[in-house]
This record gives structure tokens, C-alpha cells and sequence, in this order.
């Protein structure tokens, strides 16, 4: 009989969901604009058994991937288990066989040297395949439409390094997915991998390179000539596996890095631009883009770690007030004879993270920008944030040509995960289309999927769709329309 631990990873509304479902035409209410037509993909960490030692945190759940499919003015919602090899092995023994996140060492002998993977990351469509991604491992693929699991993708075993980021990106110009994949030649070293994947879905390109350190690398930008990559030290090693310590550990005594590789087949170290600045945290990243000589990187920067389960590494207490977030935007001069930041700027005093653009222009100076918002000064009857923790009660909306910003607030039972914006059509300029995204109903113990006119979010969801059963508290999704992947209305 499964006991989850009655511990915060386990309870409340992150008790364990462990649901595979199909709903057609989900209760609503408002109005869907009829012009909606595709799936809406995101992914939770949902663990399959009680974790193997006793407790473990959030992320290292397994993937749970729902899709939203919006067509007609009505909402269909589909939930399957992303199939692992971990997710087959421990459904088979009926029980936890891996053990703490990223340590292999907590594992039992009989799963020694299988991919850990639980792809419960990020859900992403590209060249018709649902990719279920965890960034510790090979992306794992499924089927967009039946959400069967397909397997492993190495790309025919062309994909040497061991890894693939959780946060690929879309270079519009050319079609190609750009990815990278950090510990490529294994836990905790600081190989890495840059990747392109042709529309077709075949690798066509592979660059090795070394980090300045080994990291969490969970985001990074792109414009048309360079991959950008920052290096913040949320730091991990064997030693600290071998002690028993979470994987990750924020180390503020060291410095941080934006690196600048050219996106070329024939790249070399040497190639390779490493700026370097004081010591914050960033995680995900809002944009990048060229200027002439410049490279322009806008993130959520923090004075301090945001995640209170990978600590300070020397020992000190987390400080909320430290890791909260705010848009910030990096500036490096590639003409420059030194390794310098040109410029540091916040771009907004409200706190936030889980940026998204209209991905359309990724890697092109952008205008808006979307994210959670975590406003303190709302008030708040029930707690319960994010699978992190932190409260995030408001959809932010920026303008970064006018300045001006546009904030919705959920309530004081409610909070929300990460927003996603769905173009109004292929050739609709940017902004123009919708946001979408699940809200948190803590004190009901369920959740909705929210529409919003992207450009007005002030006035809040144009509808609320019913979801009659709790979501977890989610991490990262896209959208695809549905021709794309021969999704039927």
C-alpha cells in the first residue's frame, strides 16, 4: 500500500494526482474565441510510488504530461504518464527503485546505470513528436496525438553527449530546434553540448565545449548567429553526493558567466566569449538578441538563491527576501578587449519568473514579455505557490517599448503556473493572440485552465475552463495548432 510522506512535496495540493484521464468538453465558462485551435501541452512532476528514502522534494517527481486541446469554442483535456524507463522499471516492481534527485548513489543495485530520467520538465512539440524533457537525460518522445510513449530520442545514435536541455528553443529562420546539454560526458562535469535539430527531426549539428564550472545550465537564449549561455553557480559534485547533500548547492562566493558560442559547425574553445559579473541568481530566460557588436540577454535575476531545497553551499540560511525575482536585462559587447559586462539594467521593479515571449521571435528584439508575478502585498488566506514554493498570484504583462505593465491577481485561494501565448494566426504581429494557463484552486483542491486577450489582461479571462480533477503544481508547456500535428477537431 503506497504511504506518500506527510511532508510539503507530498500534501496539500501537492499531494501525489497519479491520474491518467480523458475528458471531453470540459465544463466552461465566458467565451473560447472559436480562432483557438490546437493543444496546449504542459507537464507535472507526479511520483508514480512513495520516493525510495523517505521524502524527496518536488522536482523529482515523475511526468505527468495533460494536454488541453481547444477547438470549436470547447476544451478537451487528456492525461498520460510520460513512460520512463524509471516510470517501466518501477511499475513493474511496484515500488521506488531510484532513489534522491540526481544521485544515483541513493539508488538500488538492480536499476544501477539506467537512465534516471522522469521527464517532467518541460512538454514541447517539434517535428510531429511530443518531447517529455528532463534535462538530466535524453529527451524522451511521444506521440502528440495519442500520447503513447515512444521511446528514447538519440537521433539514430548521432547524439554523443548523454543529455538534452529542458528548455529547447525555435530559430523561425531556419526551422531548426536549437538545444544544448550540460554533465554531456556525465553527472556532474562540465562538458557541453550545443545541438540543432532540423525540422525533419535529424540532428544536424553537435558542438563540445567546456563550461567555466559544472552547474544547473536549465535555460539559455539564442540569436541568429550565437547560443547564449549563463552560468550561475547553483554548483553540484560528487562530493556532495557522496555526503548525502542535495545535488545543487548555491555557492555565492563565485562569480557568474553569459558565454557566447557562434552557432557554427566548427566552433572551438577558443571561439568562445566568457563575460563575467558579481555573483546572483538567474534561471529562466526571457530573450535574447543581437545589436552590431552587442548581445542583449534579459533574464529574472535574484540577489540570492530562489530554491530553499538546494542550499547555500557554505551553510548560511535561505533568505527569501534575497531570491525574489525581477526582469533584468544583460548586456555584453563582443568588440570589447575584456571580459566586462556592458551593461546591467532591471527593467522592472515587479517581482517575477517564468518569463514567456510570443516564440515566433525568439532571438529577435522583442516588445512583450509574460510572466508569473509574485506579489506579496495581495493578500493571501491560503498558501501554496509553486512546486518551488514561492507565491505566484498574478499574471504580469510588459510592455518593454512603452513601459507600461499590466498586472491580474488570481485571488487569495488561488495561484498560478507558468503562462503560455498562442498567436492569433501564423502571420499576426507579435502579442497579438492569447495566453493561456492552469490556475491553482487551493482551497477547492482543483484547477482551471485560464484564456486571456494577451494585450489586455487587466480584465481578466476571457474563459474559465473546469478541470474536474486537481492538477499538481506544474512546471513548463507549449502550444501547437492543431494541423500541425494532425490534431482532429
Amino acid at each position: 500500500m503506497a504511504h506518500f510522506p506527510q511532508t510539503p512535496s507530498f500534501t496539500g495540493f501537492n499531494t501525489p494526482s497519479r491520474i491518467e484521464a480523458d475528458i471531453a468538453d470540459l465544463a466552461h465558462e465566458g467565451t473560447i474565441p472559436d480562432a483557438l485551435s490546437g493543444a496546449f501541452y504542459r507537464v507535472q512532476p507526479d511520483p508514480q510510488f512513495p520516493p525510495l528514502h523517505g521524502d524527496d522534494i518536488s522536482f523529482n517527481g515523475d511526468g505527468m504530461i495533460t494536454r488541453f486541446h481547444i477547438h470549436d469554442g470547447q476544451v478537451d483535456f487528456r492525461q498520460r504518464w510520460a513512460r520512463t524507463r524509471k516510470w517501466e522499471l518501477e511499475h513493474a516492481a511496484g515500488q521506488a527503485l531510484f532513489g534522491n534527485y540526481r544521485n544515483p548513489l541513493t539508488d538500488l543495485p538492480q536499476v544501477a546505470g539506467e537512465i534516471r530520467s522522469t521527464a517532467n520538465t518541460n512538454a514541447f512539440v517539434f517535428a510531429g513528436k511530443l518531447w517529455a524533457l528532463k534535462e538530466d537525460s535524453p529527451a524522451l518522445v511521444m506521440d502528440p496525438v495519442s500520447m503513447d510513449t515512444l521511446g528514447i530520442e538519440t537521433f539514430g545514435g548521432a547524439m554523443t553527449g548523454q543529455t538534452f536541455t529542458a528548455h529547447p528553443k525555435i530559430d523561425h529562420a531556419t526551422g531548426n530546434m536549437v538545444a544544448i546539454g550540460y554533465a554531456a560526458s556525465g553527472l556532474c562535469t562540465d562538458d557541453v553540448t550545443y545541438m540543432e535539430v532540423a525540422p525533419d527531426g535529424t540532428l544536424v549539428r553537435e558542438v563540445w565545449f567546456k563550461a567555466p564550472y559544472y552547474c544547473m545550465m536549465h535555460d539559455f537564449g539564442i540569436t541568429p548567429d550565437y547560443l547564449v549561455l549563463h552560468i550561475v553557480p547553483s554548483i553540484g559534485s560528487w562530493e556532495r553526493l557522496e555526503a548525502g547533500k542535495p545535488h545543487f548547492g548555491f555557492d555565492t562566493t563565485m562569480p557568474v558567466y553569459l558565454g557566447i558560442i557562434p552557432r557554427r559547425d566548427d566552433v572551438t574553445q577558443a571561439d568562445i566569449r566568457w563575460f563575467r559579473r558579481d555573483n546572483c541568481f538567474a534561471s529562466h530566460v526571457l530573450n535574447a538578441w543581437q545589436d552590431g557588436s552587442t548581445v542583449h540577454f534579459v533574464t529574472c535575476e535574484a540577489k540570492n538563491n530562489m530554491f530553499p531545497f538546494f542550499p547555500d553551499a557554505h551553510g548560511a540560511p535561505f533568505n527569501p527576501h534575497e531570491g525574489i525575482s525581477y526582469p533584468t536585462e544583460w548586456v555584453v559587447d563582443l568588440s570589447s578587449n575584456d571580459d566586462s559586462f556592458a551593461a546591467i539594467t532591471r527593467l522592472s521593479e515587479t517581482a517575477a519568473e517564468f518569463p514567456r515571449i510570443d516564440d515566433r521571435f525568439a532571438g529577435c528584439k522583442t516588445r512583450h514579455g509574460w510572466f508569473l508575478e509574485m506579489d506579496m502585498a495581495r493578500p493571501v488566506a491560503m498558501r501554496g505557490g509553486s512546486a518551488g514554493g514561492l507565491l505566484m498570484n498574478c499574471l504580469f504583462h510588459k510592455d518593454f517599448e512603452t513601459g507600461a505593465e499590466q498586472h491580474w491577481w488570481c485571488g487569495p485561494v488561488s495561484s498560478l503556473q507558468e503562462p503560455c501565448f498562442v498567436p492569433r494566426s501564423a502571420d499576426a504581429p507579435e502579442g497579438q493572440g492569447w495566453i493561456v494557463q492552469v490556475c491553482n484552486r487551493l482551497d477547492e483542491a482543483r484547477s482551471d485552465l485560464l484564456i486571456f486577450d494577451a494585450l489586455d489582461i487587466t480584465n481578466g479571462p476571457l474563459a474559465t475552463v473546469h478541470i474536474p480533477i486537481r492538477l499538481r503544481f506544474g512546471l513548463h508547456g507549449n502550444w501547437v495548432n492543431g494541423a500541425d500535428i494532425g490534431l482532429a477537431a
